[in-house]
């Protein structure tokens, strides 16, 4: 097997896939990457850790049909360091050598035998623009557990209905919810999945910003928990297991009514709350205190630091007292991806939600809410 291909098309196909291949293998052959160059000049590199599946095809200027596995993680480096110049990969027996101007690497394959085959892919439910795509996946899997023990919170739920995608995550401190349309395959098209919060967010990011659509395809549209979701854009393609579908039934959390509500910048919220973190211990909250036209933001007591800052704030409704934990606080104003932070709250003890500046919908809901639960303060 031999090939000829332009170092930065390869360095980033290799780093796309290496990103799949898992960190400690159950069995070494797990840590390769599979090259094939086909009989119809295409270069496929592929990664398969048996819960998650990556596949780049690249087209050719010249090759020899074959098959290689080597070393996924020091393929990435290497090309990764290559001087911008043509590639030529060629196997040698048991070796696997790469050229690249004056740049010689000598690999040792491993048994292509023994390597496992890629699952193959669902069949094609829809389609969704790949920014709309990153951003909404993005704004949702940061409320994802990070707690193994608990599998049904790490993962990202995904309900479809005909043109309509919900995305929803808990840890069960917030709950992040973001709608958005797609094309279906079908107009009837109904789904419930669960994937593993990482994996998904790493996929979105990968195909996030190639301006292509991604094609999202599922092996079962009944919510069993047995089957997986695949997502292909620009020559990548991705699979991956899904989670049991059990999840709490959180459309019941989200508050409808409200007591008091808060608009400001979103910029100028997120510098002081992090100037006022700056005394909080790890568990510690920083508290808000909105009387009439500003927001009092305040962390430490006692005899800690103590961290005091005022904001103008567009206020309605009952002055109200409350904390949250500042990191939680900051991931969500940094994923409402708007210019203007509007908070909605209750009672100093019950969820408030935020959201961006966006337009809702027609019936008066955003597309995006972030749920926080507030930190009790000691009377």
């Amino acid at each position: 097997m031999m090939f000829r291909v332009d170092r930065d098309v390869l360095a980033e196909a290799v780093a796309w896939t290496a990103r799949s291949l898992p960190a400690r293998p159950s069995v070494p052959v797990l840590a390769g990457m599979r090259l094939e160059v086909t009989e119809t000049g295409q270069l496929k590199l592929s990664g398969f850790d048996y819960e998650v599946s990556a596949e780049v095809t690249l087209e050719l200027q010249t090759g020899e049909p074959g098959v290689v596995l080597v070393s996924g993680r020091l393929l990435a480096e290497i090309t990764r360091a290559l001087p911008a110049q043509p590639v030529d990969v060629v196997v040698e027996g048991a070796k696997a050598v790469v050229t690249c101007g004056s740049s010689r690497f000598t690999l040792l394959t491993m048994p292509v035998e023994d390597y496992p085959s890629l699952p193959t892919m669902p069949p094609a439910a829809g389609r969704v623009g790949s920014d709309v795509f990153a951003s909404a996946v993005g704004q949702v899997a940061v409320a994802a557990g990070k707690d193994d023990t608990l599998p049904m919170l790490t993962g990202v739920r995904v309900e479809i209905e005909g043109d309509t995608v919900t995305l929803a995550a808990t840890d069960r401190y917030r709950l992040a919810v973001r709608e958005l349309k797609w094309q279906p395959g079908q107009p009837d098209f109904s789904a419930i999945a669960m994937i593993p919060g990482r994996t998904l967010a790493d996929t979105a990011k990968a195909l996030g910003g190639t301006g292509a659509e991604v094609e999202i395809a599922l092996s079962s549209a009944g919510g069993t928990g047995e089957g997986m979701i695949g997502f292909s854009s620009a020559g990548r393609r991705t699979t991956t297991r899904l989670l049991d579908p059990e999840f709490p039934k959180y459309r019941s959390l989200l508050p409808t009514e409200f007591s008091a509500r808060a608009q400001l910048p979103t910029a100028a919220f997120v510098e002081a709350v992090k100037r006022v973190a700056l005394v909080a211990e790890r568990n510690t909250p920083v508290r808000l205190a909105f009387r009439g036209d500003e927001v009092v933001l305040e962390a430490g007591s006692g005899d800690e630091a103590q961290a005091v800052e005022v904001l103008p704030v567009e206020f309605e409704g009952d002055d109200i007292n409350i904390a949250f934990n500042h990191q939680f606080l900051l991931e969500g104003l940094g994923a409402i991806d708007s210019d203007v932070a509007r908070l909605q709250m209750t009672t100093s003890t019950k969820p408030a939600i935020l959201t961006g500046g966006k337009p809702a919908d027609d019936d008066g809901v955003p597309d995006y809410r972030y749920l926080i639960m507030p930190i009790r303060l000691s009377s």
